[in-house]
């Protein structure tokens, strides 16, 4: 794995901007927090709910593994300006994906940051959904896994970031963030098995952190 002119910038921005920031505005409870690692080529799949979602879930890291972590994001909202673009590239870590498509793979650039040694992050929902509200998964997830059978996948399902700062909202609102990890996911030997195996993880995770009646 190549370390860029970028990483030291990379990491303050991470560890003396966003994490004090998100400590002083959310809370947070982490449930397994010791199944979140940076393992070289590998891949963490995130619910996603929330612009807030990759900022979160890159400051569970430590501070040694953000470097090795790459965030899979829409380049059409993250390179949308020239600034933007280099912040995201350089600063967040971004590997922008285009949705048109066209006549390229959109997940070529990710096939190259698993192959360069990245743990990468991905949000197999696609897009952001309605607050706190699951969507069905599309296959991205399981396509990469498909061409990388060697490589398993760790779920995580976060609560509250969809209440913090839903889709559309630009005023962020205090809230109590919880985050659950679950247990690697092999291929299961085709695509459709390894995505209902991620949907029923998120499923249990989200389960397991929801509010328990008293008896």
């Amino acid at each position: 794995m190549d370390v860029d002119r970028y990483t030291l910038l990379r990491q303050l921005f991470y560890l003396l901007l966003m994490k004090p920031l998100l400590i002083l505005l959310l809370g947070f409870n982490v449930r397994h927090f010791e199944r979140l690692r940076a393992k070289g080529a590998h891949v963490i799949a995130a619910n996603h709910n929330s612009h807030l979602d990759a900022m979160v879930l890159m400051n569970l890291f430590r501070f040694r593994d953000i470097p090795k972590v790459k965030l899979v994001a829409a380049k059409d909202y993250w390179c949308r300006t020239k600034l933007l673009e280099w912040v995201s590239l350089h600063i967040i870590g971004v590997i922008p994906i285009d949705r048109k498509g066209g006549n390229k793979d959109p997940l070529a650039p990710v096939m190259k940051a698993l192959d360069d040694g990245y743990t990468i992050v991905i949000f197999p929902e696609g897009t952001r959904g309605d607050p706190e509200k699951r969507q069905p998964l599309k296959f991205g997830t399981a396509k990469i896994i498909e061409t990388k059978p060697e490589i398993c996948v760790t779920p995580v399902f976060m609560h509250g970031l969809g209440k913090s700062l839903p889709r559309g909202e630009g005023l962020l609102v205090p809230f109590i963030c919880e985050i659950n990890i679950g247990e690697d996911i092999a291929w299961k030997g085709d695509k459709k098995t390894l995505t209902l195996a991620l949907e029923a993880s998120f499923a249990d995770l989200e389960a397991e952190i929801a509010p328990k009646e008293w008896h």
